[in-house]
């Protein structure tokens, strides 16, 4: 397995822990709002190996909890289940961040999971802005987190345009019964669509009211700012 960076130290990726951050390359979607679309759209070598990933990683044991895999989408990846067992093996704790469009390899990946965050992009009849024309594999995600025994979280970035009161009712329908639901604010700087970077980002006051939406369908739901 390749990963395209990896980042020390994160006091933010992982709740209550720290953990370093390995960000793999390639993404089946094409969010416009995306921050590491130099990885999603064109992965330029030097790539990080596994076993230097590995050996960076051990070496840092003394001052980390956890390791986050990000992207791009991990679960583009089959050597992922097998990388995830290592740093088990290892006694780190494990998150996994995805997009959910990989229910089969996300299955494989919960064995050696301590936590995994999903991003929820949109409502369905807008993840077409996304590159994908239907969720059927993210439902089939969603019903699987639903009956795990492995803490997870929703998350959504509240983009304008792709989120608005009338999205969130229909991602709420989706997401009833949840465990845990995060919304995370929009910062509009180096997207891939830079159309995005001129988006004022919804008010604190407003994703607060989004919040109060969210917690008819999902009772804990937070504001991530």
């Amino acid at each position: 397995m390749k990963f395209s960076g990896l980042q020390k130290t994160s006091l933010i990726d992982y709740p209550d822990k720290v953990a370093s951050v390995l960000f793999t390359p390639s993404c089946n979607l094409r969010c416009p709002f995306c921050h590491n679309w130099r990885i999603v759209i064109d992965p330029k070598p030097p790539f990080l190996q596994d076993s230097d990933a590995l050996d960076i990683l051990e070496r840092r044991k003394k001052y980390i909890d956890a390791v986050v895999i990000t992207g791009g989408e991990p679960c583009m990846h089959k050597e992922l289940p097998q990388f995830l067992a290592k740093l088990k093996d290892k006694g780190f704790q494990t998150k996994l961040d995805t997009n959910g469009f990989f229910p089969e390899m996300i299955k494989k990946c919960l064995l050696f999971l301590d936590y995994i965050a999903t991003d929820i992009k949109t409502s369905p009849d807008k993840y077409p802005k996304l590159g994908n024309m239907e969720i059927s594999k993210l439902i089939k995600t969603i019903d699987i987190l639903k009956k795990s025994k492995v803490n997870y979280e929703f998350r959504i970035t509240v983009v304008p345009r792709l989120i608005t009161k009338e999205d969130l009712t229909v991602i709420g329908q989706l997401l009833r019964g949840s465990k845990k639901l995060v919304l995370q604010q929009f910062v509009p700087n180096d997207t891939l669509d830079k159309e995005y970077e001129n988006l004022k980002p919804y008010s604190l006051d407003k994703i607060e009211k989004f919040a109060e939406i969210m917690r008819k369908y999902v009772k804990n739901t937070s504001v991530r700012l």
